[in-house]
């Protein structure tokens, strides 16, 4: 007796519909290809209406260069395309679709009415399809472009359509794929109804800054740094947000490569590295970033819904995004995106600047404001002795006449002294500013060492007596293999038997710390990373916790010398707002929220 065969063809109703799967997750899925084929028109307004969460319908229309009758009727077929035509094309995919199962898929699970009429055609053509397949054929007539109608989506699949969310939660889903190809696309008018009432209509011709003002009202546009740049052909632009601008989780983080939505390992570790000393764990900055490269270098053909992209160099590209962003977050803050026209208030010119410098126990009363004026010009460091009151006259200088090459968080202040026994107290052109002068000191010392450690002149500094130093049995063979690379970081070091070392000097502008605990941090990270990775996480992420050890302890009371030096050292920075583990250095409080908090607005 022969058994029955086990293994069967699939019918073309149950292939569509494993195919439908996994195109069209939920109706923010339609939405994205539908957009995305209408973009790929040429569209210039692209309105979108939803009803039900987008269950029970979603219709797109667009003004693009539509569709004859003929190719009209072939787009509902699977695997019909007019962006690629040869097996190389996949390599140099310049649009948003090219697989061609958008259509098909999304008619085999709803009801579908496909319009079009092709540009300097006098006649189009409205199909109906209802599960996949075509129920009317019909000639009309209208403008050029294309609405495609979606209704009841999953309306054959029960099981899919059960496990679908609240309206609510499905019209999020929606609004989120709507803002992406709105940021991507300034220059396309675009509008969503929700339930015949407008949630968003933003005009054409906007640049990226104005659509995403209009597009996100509420985000403090003055807080986002401009980024523009271009490295190895990799160009980056977009916005990128400031320390103070940071959220719990990534959900205002925008990615787009050739002006694709996309969800990169590559991008994350990048802004990661970048931000890894400006905010704390678990912050994240807003991120408005478009990078752009060659299509031959992208593949975009590995995920079914496109969501993932590999780059065939993606430490190139890697590379590219670090060094803008580094860039523009160290660039001095120049005009902020724009925004509501803002009043500011009224702030009276510094006095001449006068050289007398009095103890703060000597001042007199802070209702006096006698308190000198300083520049803060940046200025060589202070000798081995610290400062002394007579060098930080000679040092203070009238106010330059260009604006310094840093970030400087202010133009001119004055200190007013220390509350607490810590914070400093500061009065500027904007404002009141209190700083930390721990996490300043940390801020300030990081940078030196970062200079020091990556521009290749990490000067050593001799101990006076040599240290021995027992290394754990697993880090003595990569101190001994590495000794080289440990030398150009600034140490002293030669073996001295079995797992022992002598170490005669370290890293000067760490200053008087353990040779042990520097010898053996840097010897850990040589061994997760190799000789570049472990010199360049080393001067990122260990020289920040050394950088800590060494800082103003906290409730040291500072002399007024050591305070304008500090004041000084941190506006030079190309990053003063943050310490290297994320804690805010200042906390400013801006006149005209003073005046509000005063009733005086």
């Amino acid at each position: 007796m022969t058994d029955r065969p086990r293994i069967r063809v699939l019918s073309d109703a149950v292939i569509n519909k494993i195919a439908a799967g996994e195109v069209v997750e939920r109706p923010a899925s339609v939405l994205k290809e539908l957009i995305e084929n209408a973009l790929d028109a040429d569209a210039s307004r692209i309105e979108v209406g939803v009803v039900g969460g987008g269950r029970e319908a979603i219709v797109v229309a667009d003004d693009g260069y539509g569709m004859s009758p003929d190719d009209a009727l072939l787009a509902l077929e699977r695997h019909a395309t007019s962006k690629i035509a040869e097996v190389e094309d996949i390599e140099r995919i310049g649009t948003f679709g090219f697989r061609g199962e958008a259509l098909a898929a999304i008619a085999a699970v709803s009801r579908l009415t496909l319009r079009t009429c092709a540009r300097g055609a006098d006649q189009g053509v409205e199909i109906s399809a209802v599960g996949g397949r075509i129920q009317d054929v019909t000639a009309v007539g209208g403008p050029s472009g294309t609405v495609v109608a979606v209704r009841h989506l999953f309306f054959n699949v029960p099981a899919r359509r059960k496990f679908l969310r609240s309206d609510a939660t499905e019209l999020s889903h929606v609004r989120q794929v709507f803002l992406l190809y709105a940021l991507a696309y300034p220059g396309v008018h675009m509008a969503l109804r929700v339930d015949e009432r407008e949630i968003y209509c933003v005009p054409p011709g906007r640049s990226p800054g104005d659509r995403i003002r209009e597009l996100f009202p509420n985000l403090p546009m003055d807080q986002l740094r401009t980024v523009e740049g271009t490295r190895e052909g990799v160009r980056v632009s977009g916005y990128v947000g400031l320390p103070a601008l940071s959220r719990g989780d990534r959900t205002e983080q925008y990615l787009f490569v050739n002006r694709r939505p996309v969800s990169s390992a590559q991008l994350q570790s990048a802004l990661n590295e970048v931000y890894q000393t400006l905010l704390p764990r678990g912050r994240y900055p807003v991120v408005f970033l478009f990078v752009e490269l060659p299509p031959d270098e992208v593949d975009v053909n590995v995920h079914p819904t496109k969501k993932e992209v590999r780059f065939r160099n993606g430490g190139k590209v890697r590379d590219a995004v670090i060094a803008v962003v580094r860039a523009a977050l160290a660039a001095p803050a120049g005009p902020p995106a724009p925004s509501a026209p803002v009043v500011a208030a009224a702030v009276p010119p510094p006095p001449p600047l006068v050289q007398a410098v009095s103890p703060i126990a000597d001042l007199p009363p802070t209702r006096a404001f006698m308190y000198p004026r300083r520049s803060l010009s940046p200025f060589p460091a202070a000798p081995e002795g610290g400062l002394t009151a007579a060098s930080a006259v000679q040092h203070v200088s009238p106010a330059p006449t260009e604006p310094p090459a840093v970030s400087s968080p202010w133009s001119w202040c004055r200190v007013l002294g220390q509350v607490g026994g810590l914070y400093v107290v500061l009065e500027t052109e904007d404002g009141l500013v209190l700083m930390d002068p721990h996490a300043a000191h940390e801020r300030v010392l990081y940078e030196r060492l970062m200079k020091a450690v990556t521009g290749g002149a990490c000067a050593s500094q001799g101990l006076l007596s040599p240290e021995t130093v027992e290394m754990p049995p697993a880090l003595a063979p990569l101190v001994r293999q590495n000794l080289d690379i440990l030398s150009r970081m600034g140490f002293g070091i030669a073996e001295f038997g079995g797992d022992t070392f002598i170490v005669d000097a370290v890293p000067a502008v760490l200053g008087p710390l353990s040779a042990r605990m520097l010898l053996v941090e840097a010897a850990r990270t040589v061994e997760e990373g190799g000789e570049r990775g472990g010199i360049e996480r080393w001067s990122i992420e260990r020289v920040a916790r050394a950088a800590c050890r060494a800082a103003v302890k906290a409730r040291e009371t500072l002399s007024l010398e050591e305070l304008e030096r500090l004041v000084v050292d941190l506006a030079a920075c190309e990053m003063p707002y943050t310490c290297p583990h994320g804690r805010p250095t200042l906390i400013h409080m801006s006149f005209s929220e003073l005046n509000r908090k005063f009733g005086r607005a």
